[in-house]
């Protein structure tokens, strides 16, 4: 009998292709969607869950109140993790970590390593990431170790065993102890070699509560309820002798906040080794690909609805003959499952040519094998059958359901209205394409403005090229050089980038209010940061020669002054004008007058507003040359400034990127998002249409008589195009009417999340609105000029 079902759902196939192609084609690409979403989706909530531990792995964060701010961190300083193990009889052990970049040194060359993990020598016990080399308990026992991962020994060392093999690790020589796996993925620490924590430098050997840059992890012991610890850390740490050594009094404090390893991708606010995820977005791009599946689905519904007419002589006579009203709906719903599984079979090879598009897009590594990831091939079967259920239950339902006579005598309809489920659908599925292209259009708008925006600096045209090895004690040395490099305009050091100011530190000073403590962002700098970054200065002047000698060391420090810059929100929140500050003294480690205001700018992303910023001049914090230079001789300056590096280093590898990549990474989740809506709005608008371009193609047919008769009446195409077009039109404006007002506010809820935006105004609605009728209007059109050319005589010569 199934295949009795089977050979008739492939007569009716063959009998109308055209509709059969709409059909498969837009519900390969439904499925195809949904599969891919669901791969993403998978990943992103797979984060972490690989490790053995990973339910008694937290993540400490950091949170200080100081000066009435509240400051919240997932870096915290080197005594948390040996403080709370001493302390807390449920911590078992736990890992401080650090990424960082450096050079390894190989005989005689040298390359640049930008995934260098520092941890303590617990890591590999608490975390799972095997070693096919080495064992866990001794790999990192002393700070002369080092474990490679498989992809960084074939790349040093090829076929030759690593083992007991020397490298040089930012001039350190380290013996490779252990090999272990590539770190997937969906792993919040990606590295390509591990070594000691406390080999980083001097400070991470001594513990301290504020050097906030390590990323700490506790492995608790089992059956620890985290959130009861956490209490328990936070009482200890407002405990009177802890608030004394960490230096609060008042309403201010120190207190941490543990994060369960399998929450932190997704739900954390806070960025530790990578920017994180998020739930939410995670949501709506499930909510996306089940609208995708649905408007896959209603256009099948739609078109079989539709042909059901045509189907009035068949299922008349099958009634006749004795079948029975379950055997009908069997019939009609086995048409549906043999057109899905097509669907599906497509849609499975389609997902395969689509990777590489979509790593793009999402800047993941997804393969085939995440494909037949049981999670989902479960998904995969799951949409197969739903699909087939929701696109052919209801013409199933209403072919079997139909009576005998009324069948033979009117078949299944007369009217040439189109019956009003297909009226909701159709206006659901255009109500969710112009939601989409709004809420696309408002990322795009944002992420415009993002990178237009004046940031208070200019970002383009800046080299950045991190300091390695022998270049910090030849410092002046380099930077002399590229001075003097042609196509090179300004050159300035730093200790970090100004796109993204992390240094946290306080200040205080006195003013006619008395004195004023306030916390705030602060960036170590060389001579002409203000003007390489092309910043203006709203009073006062850039850091010059003679600051140095304020910086007087002799005498025991006795007449130390450190020079420094504010932004004009620093100067307003203490209360001074800019011309005000100038001259003023203001207390940091060092006590130092004020020479110059800047204008405010971005030194953080804009999701935050800008902040206080002290600026101030220290040449030996330095990490980063930072140089600007002329637009019309990028890469001739480029080779001249690398030649320039190699004669004044001892063989360190040049290593440059653009300031302008540093900013843009700031946005990759949003840049992500933007292209993930950008193509799901795109396939919901083309599966819309196409079911479109079917329906009408089939109501066009039925009206070709009308058509002739109204053409030989005198009607003309414009006459024909309006008469068939009309009603689509309405239908898509209403869905417009729906579907505004809820893009407006979803936008605008997205918009929220940025301190920095744009007013979406009324132009996106009417741009996506008229797009989408456009779009509509010439996808019906196609069907309406043609049977308005055609010659009368050929609709009504069987009339």
């Amino acid at each position: 009998m199934i295949l009795y079902y089977i050979k008739i759902a492939w007569r009716n196939i063959k009998k109308n292709r055209l509709y059969f192609f709409i059909n498969l084609l837009g519900l390969s690409v439904g499925l195809m969607a949904c599969l891919l979403i669901g791969i993403y989706v998978n990943d992103e909530m797979s984060y972490d869950k690989f490790n053995h531990n990973a339910e008694r792995i937290v993540r400490a964060t950091m949170e200080y109140k100081s000066a009435d701010n509240i400051n919240k961190t997932a870096l915290t300083g080197t005594k948390v993790g040996p403080q709370f193990l001493r302390t807390f009889p449920n911590i078992e052990t736990y890992v401080r970590t650090y990424t960082g970049a450096g050079t390894i040194k190989i005989a005689q060359e040298s390359f640049i390593e930008n995934r260098i993990l520092f941890a303590d020598p617990d890591f590999f016990e608490v975390f799972t990431f095997p070693l096919s080399q080495g064992k866990a308990t001794d790999v990192l026992n002393s700070q002369d170790k080092i474990v490679l991962t498989a992809s960084a020994a074939q790349k040093y060392f090829g076929d030759e065993v690593a083992i007991g093999k020397t490298i040089e690790v930012r001039g350190k020589p380290m013996t490779v102890s252990g090999i272990c796996t590539d770190t997937p993925d969906n792993s919040q620490l990606k590295f390509d070699m591990v070594t000691q924590f406390e080999g980083f430098s001097q400070s991470t050997k001594r513990e301290d509560w504020w050097s906030a840059n390590w990323v700490t992890y506790f492995l608790l012991k089992p059956n620890t309820d985290y959130k009861d610890l956490n209490n328990r850390i936070n009482d200890y740490m407002n405990s009177e002798s802890i608030r004394t050594e960490t230096r609060m009094d008042g309403e201010n404090h120190l207190n941490y906040n543990l994060e369960p390893l399998t929450t932190v991708h997704l739900q954390s606010e806070l960025a530790g080794h990578e920017p994180n995820g998020s739930q939410k977005n995670i949501n709506i791009l499930i909510a996306i690909g089940l609208i995708i599946l649905v408007i896959a689905s209603a256009n099948y519904t739609n078109l079989a609805t539709a042909q059901a007419s045509t189907r009035n002589a068949e299922v008349g006579i099958r009634k006749v003959m004795g079948a029975e009203k379950r055997q009908v709906f069997k019939q009609i719903i086995s048409e549906s499952t043999v057109i899905c599984l097509m669907a599906a079979v497509l849609a499975f090879f389609i997902v395969i040519l689509a990777f590489p598009t979509f790593n793009t897009i999402t800047g993941k590594h997804f393969g085939i094998g995440n494909l037949f990831d049981a999670k989902i091939m479960g998904m995969f079967v799951a949409f197969w059958l739903l699909v087939s259920l929701m696109a052919g239950l209801y013409p199933a339902w209403i072919l079997a359901s139909s009576r005998i006579m009324d069948v033979l005598k009117t078949g299944f309809s007369t009217t040439n209205q189109q019956p009003i489920l297909q009226r909701v659908l159709l206006v659901a599925q255009f109500g969710i394409s112009i939601f989409l292209i709004i809420y696309t259009l408002v990322i795009m708008k944002q992420m415009n403005f993002m990178h237009t925006k004046n940031l208070g600096y200019n970002k383009e045209q800046v080299v950045v090229i991190p300091m390695r090895g022998d270049s910090y004690s030849r410092f002046e040395s380099i930077k002399q050089g590229f001075e003097t490099t042609p196509g090179v305009t300004a050159v300035t050091a730093a200790y970090e980038t100004p796109e993204f100011v992390q240094w946290g530190d306080g200040i205080t000073t006195e003013t006619d209010n008395g004195k004023v403590e306030i916390s705030l962002n602060a960036l170590p700098v060389d001579l002409d940061f203000a003007k390489t970054m092309e910043m203006e200065f709203l009073a006062g002047r850039d850091f010059i020669e003679a600051d140095f000698s304020l910086k007087d060391t002799t005498n025991n420090y006795a007449n130390y002054k450190q020079p420094y810059i504010i932004n004009e929100t620093l100067a307003k929140k203490i209360g001074w004008t800019p011309e005000e500050a100038i001259g003023k003294t203001i207390e940091k480690s060092q006590t130092g007058p004020i020479v110059g205001v800047v204008k405010d700018f971005n030194f953080n992303s804009l999701h935050e507003p800008i902040g206080p910023i002290l600026i101030f001049l220290d040449r030996g914090l330095s990490r980063v040359f930072m140089a600007r230079i002329e637009e019309s001789q990028i890469e001739n300056t480029l080779s001249r400034m690398e030649s320039t590096w190699k004669t004044r280093t001892n063989s360190q590898p040049f290593n440059y990127h653009f300031l302008d990549e540093d900013y843009d990474k700031l946005y990759e989740a949003e840049q992500r998002q933007y292209n993930l809506f950008k193509v799901s709005s795109s396939i919901a608008i083309l599966l819309a249409c196409m079911g479109l371009f079917g329906l009408a193609a089939f109501h066009i047919v039925r009206r070709k008589k009308e058509i002739g008769i109204r053409k030989t009446l005198g009607a003309d195409v414009s006459d024909i195009l309006i008469l068939t077009t009309k009603n689509f039109m309405k239908m898509i404006i209403l869905a417009g009417v729906i579907a505004i007002p809820l893009a407006w506010w979803a936008g605008n809820q997205w918009l929220q999340n940025f301190a920095y935006r744009i007013n979406p105004g009324i132009g996106i609605f009417i741009i996506a609105l008229l797009a989408t009728m456009a779009i509509a209007f010439i996808t019906v059109s196609y069907h309406a000029i043609s049977a308005a050319i055609s010659k009368p005589v050929n609709s009504l010569r069987t009339e």
